[in-house]
């Protein structure tokens, strides 16, 4: 994926305090290197302080395309970085830590794809944004969180649907499409599907008077359904969201109190968004591992030394960018994820 990485025996920037100086040199070599930057919503604190824009990673990429800049550096996991490539070809993309992964994204693979669409010829591919490049270029259309189920209802239904790779978010477009001929890929972010149903139960019983915003990732969003069909809490404080969804709902929500359920980075925005609102976890442990080897050390080192630099086969590139913008043309999935 990376032409240049950095040298991982290097102890310089191990230690990187990310104080004033920091910020001022970040910035610094932002403008040196004709640079946007760009931090994901699940990034700590600081880096997403430091960014140009802050958000879900296509509403980035898409961003990052329009934008003059020559160079994008995105403060991410390894998808999102080629997703930018994807979109912005003749641009350089640099990612502070190639090694930043996805657990999602990792669980299809573009031959494990091709082997399923094998099976079930003339199905129409769907596939999450949190897929790799190889996977998008098996795809015959992308989705986001929030516009998966108008892109599932653009397809004839008739056809059979392959959707992949989040078996949560899947659940959740057949539930509400009502449609029973998609299959569903068994895969899952490991961040998401650590918080359970069992543990919001035990949140929201805590927090009688709190609304529930749940991403459609985790593995709390049918149990957040059946509290609400069993009346444990309020239909009306029960929100399945995206990302993007969650900070539009912090900005209109009437309730003082908000149990959140997706990666704690997310917090960080939404305090941000909605200041007199008690925004928490349901889970306080879900924090990325991935997303946290994007750290003030890292950007610093990525900005000197031009590392890591993403690279995407072209061909590759050209078929993934053709699932991508048949999903644009659908609607605005503007911040989906």
């Amino acid at each position: 994926m990376t032409a240049a990485t950095a040298d991982r025996t290097d102890s310089t920037y191990d230690n990187v305090v990310p104080d004033r100086a920091w910020r001022e040199e970040v910035r610094r070599l932002v403008r040196e290197r004709d640079a946007i930057l760009l931090a994901h919503n699940y990034q700590i604190p600081e880096i997403q302080d430091i960014a140009d824009h802050t958000g879900d990673s296509l509403a980035l990429s898409r961003i990052a395309a329009a934008s003059d800049a020559s160079t994008i550096v995105f403060c991410g996991v390894h998808f999102m970085a080629e997703t930018a490539k994807i979109l912005s070809p003749d641009k350089t993309v640099l990612i502070p830590d190639a090694r930043a992964g996805c657990s999602l994204a990792d669980s299809i693979t573009a031959e494990q794809l091709r082997a399923w669409k094998a099976e079930h010829p003339g199905a129409v591919v769907v596939s999450y944004v949190n897929t790799t490049a190889e996977v998008k270029a098996e795809t015959d259309i992308c989705c986001t969180s929030s516009n998966a189920v108008d892109v599932i209802n653009s397809i004839p239904a008739d056809k059979e649907v392959l959707f992949c790779p989040d078996m949560f978010l899947g659940a959740h477009v057949r539930r509400e499409t009502g449609r029973e001929n998609i299959h569903v890929w068994a895969g899952e972010c490991h961040v998401h599907a650590g918080i359970d149903g069992a543990e919001l139960s035990r949140r929201a019983a805590a927090n009688p008077d709190a609304e529930l915003f749940i991403h459609p990732e985790c593995g709390c969003a049918t149990s957040a359904l059946y509290l609400a069909g069993e009346g444990a809490v309020p239909s009306e404080r029960v929100k399945i969201l995206s990302t993007g969804g969650m900070l539009d709902a912090a900005r209109t929500t009437r309730s003082r109190s908000v149990l959140v359920a997706t990666e704690v980075g997310m917090l960080h925005q939404l305090r941000k968004a909605a200041p007199g609102v008690d925004f928490q976890p349901v889970n306080d442990r879900a924090s990325c591992r991935f997303m946290k080897m994007i750290t003030p050390g890292a950007l610093l080192r990525c900005l000197r030394e031009g590392v890591d630099e993403v690279h995407v086969d072209p061909v590759v590139a050209e078929r993934a960018r053709g699932a991508v913008q048949r999903m644009i043309e659908i609607g605005q999935p503007g911040s989906g994820e």
